[in-house]
């Protein structure tokens, strides 16, 4: 499997399970002061006997600890100055202490314990180290944006761990170096693996949050303190300008206002109130985000003036309410599309809409090209290609197309096929035999058409399946089903009936006859210069760029260039009359569950998305790699369309709004 396969499968799962918005640390807080000279031997004899301990209290797997007999810790902290470390001590029980001594031994085939450590913890986003540690496991996750998380290694960390019966010590000494300063905080946060011998398996945690090993907001806060520092009880309320039965904000930063390195976060309730013992000082209360979704309304909750508290040392201290506008934000569509009327008054009206909704989901980059009048009329890109380092988009900045790539190939089939290079219903199997699914014969029935209409059988990936494997849903041909397997195999027997690789057959296919240079399926110099990072929740992901081209997600390009082929659909150049006709006739109804986003009728043509509105058909398609959200459309009456990439997970709202900000105008409910 290649690379870029193996990043889109990441990519995809780390969405379904942890993409949960969080923007902030997770609330928990703990307070480290000064410990004398540790020995990092399991023995906690020298730590001091006054120190506080801290529950692990969160089991986020859904397999939960029978009872503290079968899991439960606690854990504490300190440091010390002169040889900048922090340490932490981990006490925990286990009735059934499992060991994976074997060669494939994996994070969840045995007990181990994960500490993820966001050292620099800037309030304007830094990265996560993560070390994974057990007799038989030791790794490290960098995040490779972050000036410190990139370059942390095992060199940093000292780690002991003795069994007591049914208790293990963890002990750990973390060197931070300029990083650890007295009255600054970081965040901190880990996962205790738990596996027993009956082969259940769960983790813990401290505090709330998912995939801590990479995500900086599913930590909690460690604040650095002097000796005998006196903490501030902090209470307050998070309440809207008027009464509303919408969820509040479930997290609170207090931002201290004469020592930039100190911040920390305050868990909120159901009923808005919040209370966090922090050092005395005046801080500035904020929510992470100038704007706050509840299901699927927006508001701004930034302040007009400045909310502040003063901590006093040893005192409880009541803060002002933070008051949260009750007034939703404006969504921007207008009753008529703007490129109906397009001129340069409405090129503005479009910035502001992609700039707003921008900072409405936290989009950090986008690439946009419209066309009318069967021509492009406008070219814009916005944000950036990195949060971390702020780099800017520009013209040649390209973006992973994710399944915008099947028309693109789809193209180039249908193009051989009217040469007689390939029968679209001649089984796939006559031409190359799929020993991933040989096992059941009624894959000999499949056809290219069938991989071009998804009507294949197959899964959209194999890997959604429980074990892994190539299966058919149903026999190819009778039913319809998304998937990117079956374009991979055409890939193969492309490749096989040509004798090329399927990047010339693009070449001299489509690439070339169109036009779409500064366009990429796979890694090399000049892509590895202008590829964007696609992001999860404004966190970058890897840039991890495909080995191989994968002919369902991997093409790279931009909204300027890939009007080229849209114009090329739009005026049914390349291919004849009736292979035109086929492409933009039903071929199978979409499901409720792909359907419900959609205006009007839709369906699936030939690997092109069909909708019918009252301006007429259009055709296009959408893409969505996880961290990398796409679209495009042609109204074929109208000669207008549309096409945007995006680098981000929250783009949803923004790509389905597209075509009624741009052309069909305000959805009206009966």
């Amino acid at each position: 499997m290649s690379a870029a396969a193996i990043k889109s499968i990441g990519i995809f799962v780390l969405c379904l399970l942890f993409c949960e918005n969080l923007s902030a640390h997770n609330g928990s807080v703990a307070y480290a002061y000064p410990v004398g000279n540790i020995k990092v031997d399991g023995d906690l004899s020298d730590w001091p006997k006054n120190i506080r301990t801290y529950k692990i209290g969160i089991t986020p797997s859904d397999t939960k600890p029978k009872n503290d007999a079968d899991f439960s810790g606690y854990f504490q902290v300190g440091y010390n100055l002169a040889n900048q470390s922090l340490y932490v001590a981990f006490t925990i029980t286990d009735d059934d202490y499992v060991e994976d001594t074997s060669k494939t031994v994996r994070w969840d085939t045995q007990d181990g314990l994960e500490v993820s450590l966001d050292a620099r913890h800037l309030i304007s986003g830094s990265g996560v180290a993560s070390f994974m540690y057990s007799n038989t496991l030791r790794t490290v996750n960098n995040a490779f944006y972050d000036a410190f998380a990139s370059k942390a290694s095992w060199d940093m960390m000292e780690v002991a761990m003795v069994r007591h019966g049914n208790t293990r010590i963890y002990e750990w000494r973390m060197k931070l170096g300029n990083e650890l300063a007295v009255g600054k905080s970081i965040g901190f946060d880990f996962h205790v693996y738990d596996k027993d011998s009956d082969g259940s398996f769960s983790w813990s945690a401290w505090g709330k949050g998912e995939a801590k090993y990479r995500n900086p907001n599913s930590l909690g806060d460690i604040v650095f303190l002097p000796a005998g520092k006196d903490l501030s009880a902090i209470t307050g309320k998070i309440t809207w300008s008027s009464p509303q039965d919408v969820k509040l904000p479930g997290l609170l930063r207090l931002i201290a206002v004469d020592h930039p390195g100190l911040w920390i976060t305050a868990a909120v309730d159901s009923l808005g109130n919040y209370t966090v013992m922090a050092p005395a000082g005046k801080y500035q209360l904020a929510l992470p985000d100038p704007y706050y979704q509840s299901a699927d309304k927006i508001y701004a909750v930034e302040q007009p003036v400045s909310v502040n508290v003063t901590g006093k040392p040893g005192q409880k201290v009541v803060a002002p309410d933070f008051r949260i506008s009750a007034a939703v934000v404006p969504d921007l569509i207008p009753e008529k599309g703007v490129l109906q009327d397009f001129s340069a008054a409405t090129a503005g009206r479009i910035d502001h809409f992609i700039e707003t909704y921008q900072q409405y989901y936290g989009i950090p980059g986008v690439s946009l090209a419209l066309i009318k009048d069967g021509k492009m009329v406008y070219h814009k890109v916005y944000g950036v290609t990195n949060t971390m380092t702020g780099e800017k988009v520009n013209d040649n900045t390209l973006f992973e197309a994710a399944s915008v790539t099947k028309p693109v190939f789809a193209f180039a089939v249908e193009r051989l096929a009217e040469r007689g290079v390939i029968d679209l219903d001649r089984p796939l199997y006559e031409y190359l035999p799929n020993k991933d699914i040989e096992y059941d014969d009624r894959y000999k029935l499949m056809t290219a058409r069938h991989v071009l209409t998804h009507r294949t059988g197959f899964p959209n990936w194999r890997w959604m399946n429980k074990d892994g494997k190539l299966d058919l849903k149903f026999t190819p041909g009778t039913a319809y089903n998304y998937s990117g397997e079956g374009f991979e195999y055409l890939k193969l027997v492309v490749e096989k009936i040509t004798g090329k690789k399927v990047e010339q057959v693009l070449q001299e296919e489509v690439l070339g006859p169109i036009g779409l240079y500064h366009t990429f399926f796979s890694k090399n110099d000049s892509l590895q210069n202008v590829a964007a990072y696609g992001h999860i929740d404004k966190i970058p992901t890897p840039n991890d760029l495909p080995e191989k081209p994968g002919m369902a997600y991997s093409m790279y390009t931009e909204a300027g260039i890939f009007t080229k082929f849209m114009l090329y659909l739009l005026e049914q150049k390349g291919l004849t009359p009736a292979t035109y006709d086929s492409i933009l006739s039903r071929h199978s109804d979409y499901p409720a569950s792909e359907a419900h986003y959609l205006d009007g009728p839709a369906y699936m043509g030939m690997s092109l998305q069909i909708r019918e509105t009252p301006f007429g058909k259009t055709f296009g398609h959408g893409g969505n790699n996880g961290d990398f959200k796409c679209r495009f459309e042609v109204y074929k009456d109208l000669k207008m369309g549309y096409v945007i990439f995006t680098n981000s997970n929250t783009s949803d709202v923004l790509l389905e709004n597209m075509h009624r900000f741009l052309v069909e105008g305000k959805k009206t409910t009966p």
